[in-house]
């Protein structure tokens, strides 16, 4: 699988946050409630001062072990933090990216692009990955992922 090496600046996002891991039973319907919440509970079209129109799937707080937990998100990114209590906040950190394109059915083509990650040799720094979601499209997506790589 193709990437190549991107340097990026801090975002600020807001959206609905949880914790699970990749090895609880359930991590697929916590991944999905947060964008059923996100979505159809009205947090996306409420959030103030958005940057653009992509949505962002964000992987934080995780030590590296596939049995740890994380904390998950969706989310976009804003100019500027909503006041407090409102959203969950998370800064992602600027740095060295690993940046990965694929294209397809929305979900499909991320579990199958994530399977792929995992079995690279990445110097990943296990600190901020995320998706970035270029359009609205289900069948025929265009998707971004960002690994964050350790600092050369």
């Amino acid at each position: 699988m193709d990437y190549e090496i991107v340097t990026l600046g801090e975002k600020i996002v807001a959206g609905v946050s949880a914790r699970t891991n990749n090895g609880a039973s359930d991590m697929g319907a916590v991944i999905g409630g947060l964008w059923n919440r996100f979505y159809n509970e009205g947090v996306y079209a409420s959030v103030p001062n958005k940057v653009n129109e992509k949505a962002l799937g964000i992987y934080t707080d995780y030590a590296g072990d596939e049995k740890a937990d994380y904390t998950a998100m969706a989310a976009c990114e804003v100019s500027q933090e909503p006041g407090e209590g409102a959203y969950a906040l998370c800064r992602i950190p600027s740095g060295r990216y690993a940046k990965f394109v694929v294209h397809g059915d929305m979900v499909q083509a991320v579990a199958g692009a994530w399977q792929e990650i995992w079995q690279m040799n990445l110097p990943r720094a296990f600190q901020c990955d995320f998706e970035e979601y270029q359009d609205g499209s289900m069948d025929n997506a265009e998707i971004h992922i960002y690994i964050g790589l350790k600092e050369e």
